[in-house]
């Protein structure tokens, strides 16, 4: 589900029959200086007993019955998933309509726990104007690659060649550079001296399909990541001007590093 789906959903969603929902905003943050020695396991213990130290005071057993199932269940979910923990997690919980979104960032939250009738979405609504969906595009000699994220996470990558023989633009999905062969190196450089005498022509249908995209995935903004000369290529070719503009070769990088040097 879309992001933007997502928060439609949760933000209608009411819980009924006395079930409550669990949100958890939790900083994991690395570079974080009050992170050094993993703090956030114990910021997550902590965050999670006190609620259950308050139902144990005030509620019926119903309600602490399902508030410690949804807790093991958080617990197992971020104990299981501790190598990929990135700088956030947020957490949607609930036993109604099996109400479960885990959502892991490279972006930083602020820490809180909240067990309310309803979902908290403020902290996810705010990061999602500050880290809108966006294209980001790693122009390189005759391949693009590019990227569709939100709130750091991929949901797309795909990668574009450029075909000399039928001068157009094809795509796989994935980053992954393709195995393609040429015949020898005679071979090999005429079609890269080809692309750069065309290069503006060429980047210029390329262009065309990222414009589609942003329309097409509705982005909000367009980052381009690549050497200066690619990106001012690349830049000119556009209707419209990138949101930011990264000036390194990352198209070996893996995403999640392409993604830290755009957002940070």
């Amino acid at each position: 589900m879309a992001l933007e789906n997502e928060l439609q959903y949760l933000n209608d969603f009411k819980s009924t029959d006395g079930n409550s929902v669990l949100t958890v905003y939790l900083n994991t943050d690395p570079a974080n200086p009050d992170q050094q020695k993993g703090e956030w396991k114990i910021r997550l213990k902590n965050g999670l007993n006190r609620i259950q130290e308050y139902l144990d005071a005030s509620s019926d057993e119903a309600e602490k019955k399902q508030y410690k199932k949804l807790k093991k269940k958080i617990d197992d979910e971020i104990e299981r998933n501790r190598t990929e923990l990135q700088k956030g997690v947020i957490i949607f919980a609930s036993d109604e309509e099996d109400l479960w979104s885990v959502h892991y960032l490279q972006i930083p939250v602020k820490t809180s726990f909240h067990w309310e009738r309803h979902p908290v979405l403020d902290q996810i609504s705010e990061l999602q104007q500050q880290y809108p969906r966006s294209g980001v595009i790693l122009p390189n000699q005759d391949e693009v690659k590019v990227i569709d994220t939100e709130l750091g996470i991929i949901n797309d990558e795909r990668t574009y060649h450029f075909d000399p023989g039928s001068e157009d633009w094809t795509f796989k999905d994935g980053l992954a550079s393709s195995d393609r062969t040429a015949s020898g190196a005679t071979h090999v450089d005429k079609i890269q001296q080809r692309f750069e005498e065309n290069r503006h022509r060429f980047y210029k249908k390329m262009a065309g399909n990222v414009d589609k995209l942003k329309k097409d995935r509705d982005w909000k903004e367009v980052h381009l990541v690549g050497e200066a000369e690619m990106i001012r290529s690349f830049e000119t070719s556009l209707r419209t001007k990138p949101a930011g503009v990264v000036k390194k070769n990352l198209n070996k990088a893996e995403p999640k590093k392409v993604l830290e040097e755009v957002f940070n």
